[in-house]
């Protein structure tokens, strides 16, 4: 497997979890998001991805997957131990409803494209963009941290005590929390849950500075 990859990109760094979880190995190849204007812009990596992001996953040089939780999804689907969906179509829809509030309602409206639109092309200052980027995650930790609180099947994870897809997406997301100096103590659940994730192994090695292309 090759996975395109750029360290501080969350929607990578879920894919990354989701390999370590499932103890696949896999060559790393980094897309650089910035510099020389942008790797993920250039020809030769819009070959692989057209839609100029990452990750993408090749696997075996016969499927290309693009988009990080299609990706998670077929790797469920093609290496299914250890399982990172519930038994049940009710609890399998309610992990999926966690990821989906991260991955579709919080993360999409900061992603860096969208950053430099506001700054390139709108024509807001610093100040004004991380204002945008602290209110949107702020708003979707609100009501995450109340589902999560207020749920009996929270456990030391999202769902639990095993790794599943929300978690995956959930500690990206504190990630780039913590980057723009957000205080995620204030979201005690998400904090316990993002703490407890990151002393497994398979989250550690997933973890933006422990990437070959950190800077």
């Amino acid at each position: 497997m090759k996975l395109y990859s750029y360290f501080r990109s969350s929607a990578s760094y879920r894919v990354r979890i989701a390999l370590n979880l499932k103890q696949l190995p896999y060559d790393y190849v980094p897309v650089h998001l910035v510099r020389d204007g942008g790797e993920h812009l250039k020809s030769e990596y819009r070959a692989v991805n057209p839609e100029a992001i990452v990750p993408t996953l090749v696997d075996d040089e016969n499927h290309t997957i693009h988009q990080s939780l299609a990706i998670i999804e077929y790797l469920e689907e093609t290496q299914p131990e250890p399982p990172l969906l519930p038994k049940t179509a009710a609890d399998r829809a309610y992990v999926r409803s966690l990821a989906l509030q991260i991955a579709c309602e919080i993360h999409p409206v900061n992603n860096l494209r969208v950053l430099k639109y506001l700054k390139r092309t709108v024509g807001v200052d610093d100040e004004v963009k991380d204002a945008w980027y602290r209110h949107w995650i702020e708003t979707g930790f609100e009501t995450l941290e109340q589902r999560l609180a207020n749920d009996p099947r929270t456990g030391k994870l999202s769902f639990g005590d095993t790794p599943t897809i929300a978690d995956l997406c959930l500690v990206p997301q504190v990630f780039n929390a913590n980057r723009f100096k957000i205080d995620t103590t204030r979201y005690a659940t998400i904090q316990r849950i993002n703490d407890y994730a990151l002393t497994l192994d398979a989250f550690a090695r997933a973890e933006p500075g422990a990437q070959p292309d950190a800077e």
